[in-house]
């Protein structure tokens, strides 16, 4: 038994060497970069992110748990940071942001299923916004959007490159995996000089 748990250690290693070392490095970077809360919940954040982004790559579905989980932690940050007396009020608007990004994508989801007959994004994109809004303020909702978005097209423009040939409509890219990273980098902006 022994034997065959350190046989798939290398190839766990060689398969996602790369994530854990972005994983680690997210995690160092956030430390490094914002005080306590904020550096725990950053790092926590981009540990869920690269799970994410890893599951989604691999399998296409993103996992409930760590949407869950994700979600938990955001509302958690709001309350630790809520000032006193706009305990309600900040986890209120914390859930209408969940509630607006979530049903944005669901929205782009049906409309273009609608438009296409193809399944465009899966519900589990639509439950990720929801899942990492409550970290962002309202002017870093889009940012997030965007940048997965970004990162999304780049990857359509490599693969292209990479076939020789052009994009079709019925080529499948997992956005979570992207949507994800862009979620903790957008959070990591807001939180420091960086952001405006």
């Amino acid at each position: 038994m022994m034997a065959r748990r350190s046989a798939r250690l290398p190839n766990l290693l060689e398969r996602h060497g790369l994530a854990a070392a972005a994983m680690v490095g997210g995690i160092v970077l956030s430390l490094y970069l914002l005080p306590l809360p904020q550096g725990f919940f950053a790092a926590l954040l981009v540990a869920l992110a690269v799970f994410i982004a890893v599951i989604d790559l691999e399998y296409r579905i993103i996992p409930d748990a760590a949407n869950a989980l994700m979600f938990a932690a955001g509302l958690i940050l709001v309350v630790l940071e809520a000032f006193p007396g706009q305990l309600l009020w900040d986890l209120g608007d914390a859930l209408l942001r969940s509630a607006v990004a979530g049903g944005v994508l669901l929205a782009l989801r049906h409309f273009y299923g609608w438009r296409s007959g193809i399944e465009g994004l899966g519900l589990g994109d639509a439950k990720l916004a929801a899942a990492g809004a409550p970290f962002l303020a309202w002017p870093v909702l889009p940012v997030a959007l965007l940048i997965g978005a970004f990162g999304g097209l780049l990857a359509v423009g490599a693969q292209a490159l990479a076939k020789g040939k052009r994009p079709s409509r019925r080529d499948s890219l997992p956005f979570g995996a992207f949507l994800a990273p862009a979620i903790w980098i957008a959070y990591l902006i807001a939180q420091t000089d960086f952001g405006y």
